[in-house]
């Protein structure tokens, strides 16, 4: 006689077996995002033990929470245009375009309201033209950007002769305090803003039809145009979207030092790939996620901060960005070559 207990094993079992597979499709599906936590993880874990009175203090977190919205604003739309196969070397020279936008249309009408919306149409207005010099003259996104990049960078040197701007008055007003104000004197705005940008960017790309045409375009951008997806217009918005994100990390920036200097974004371009590889996002198009950048993106500005509060020099950090972005692109490279 069979009791109910060996009766119910085969089917505890059979549930165990499922939960075993479930979990394994699960960590195959994101595997990327756990590694990139992994890695966010271990770090921590290295710097606290490496640099404990740094570390547990709260002034280096503050310190990132100011810092690492500048250039992760931009990575997060940034991913969503590279998994569609493209990519925008010029958004430093944006963030500088957007600003001077906001500088010259405040010194004449003195609206910080006016201005700030004229700094994002701009920023938005640059990164279409982008999109539309790649998609309707065909000029590869990597060279074409590149000599945008120089353009926009020249043109604001023309345009300010070289000299910077104050911005203490609009720093001072009810916009500079929504934007890099400090929330209970400790949390700055930006870092409120990085996040919500992140919300909504993983919004798009996983919960709305847009984010499916973007996969599908970095996927196959042939089989995407037979399913009827606009590709060229997809690829114009999301030039667009890292424009305006790009304009409005730069106002952001210069709000925080009550300052504008024509140089303003050349420091951003190897953090912000780096956020965006190391996060997961593949070069080849197709692949990527916003939380695998939203960390990375934590990760990368904690280097030269965690490098120096370890006793190293700051020489390591470009050694360390570079090694990052070719590791990523190698990891990527490899996978697809097996997968293929």
């Amino acid at each position: 006689m069979v009791s109910h207990a060996e009766e119910r094993l085969p089917e505890k079992s059979k549930g165990q077996q499922l939960t075993g597979d479930s979990l394994a499709r699960f960590a195959q599906k994101n595997a990327s995002q756990l590694g990139i936590i992994g890695v966010f993880i271990i770090l921590w874990l290295f710097y606290f033990f490496a640099a404990p009175e740094t570390f547990r203090s709260s002034d280096i977190y503050a310190a990132f929470m100011l810092s690492v919205p500048f250039f992760g604003i931009v990575a997060l739309p940034l991913t969503m245009l590279i998994i569609a196969g493209e990519i925008d070397l010029s958004f430093p020279s944006i963030m500088a375009i957007g600003t001077i936008t906001f500088i010259e249309v405040f010194d004449i009408t003195g609206n910080v309201w006016l201005s700030f919306f004229a700094c994002l149409l701009a920023g938005f207005g640059v990164g279409a033209l982008n999109g539309l010099i790649v998609v309707k003259i065909g000029i590869p996104s990597l060279i074409a950007t590149i000599g945008t990049q120089f353009f926009w960078r020249g043109m604001v040197l023309v345009v300010r002769e070289g000299r910077s701007a104050v911005l203490v008055e609009p720093k001072n007003s009810a916009l500079g305090d929504l934007l890099v104000g400090k929330i209970n004197n400790f949390w700055p705005a930006q870092v409120i803003w990085f996040l919500f940008i992140a919300i909504v960017v993983w919004f798009l790309l996983n919960r709305h039809v847009f984010g499916a045409h973007v996969y599908l375009i970095g996927d196959n951008e042939n089989s995407a145009r037979l399913m009827g997806i606009n590709v060229g217009r997809t690829k114009i918005i999301l030039f667009g979207i890292v424009g305006v994100t790009a304009a409005f990390a730069g106002l952001l920036s210069s709000l925080q030092v009550a300052n504008f200097f024509s140089t303003l974004g050349e420091g951003h371009l190897m953090t912000t790939l780096a956020s965006v590889f190391l996060g997961g996002t593949s070069v080849f198009g197709g692949v990527g996620s916003v939380l695998g950048t939203f960390i990375a993106s934590f990760i990368i500005g904690s280097i030269n901060g965690g490098i120096v509060a370890v006793g190293l020099t700051g020489f390591y950090t470009q050694l360390i960005y570079g090694l990052i972005i070719t590791a990523s692109v190698a990891m990527h490279t490899i996978l697809r070559k097996r997968l293929g």
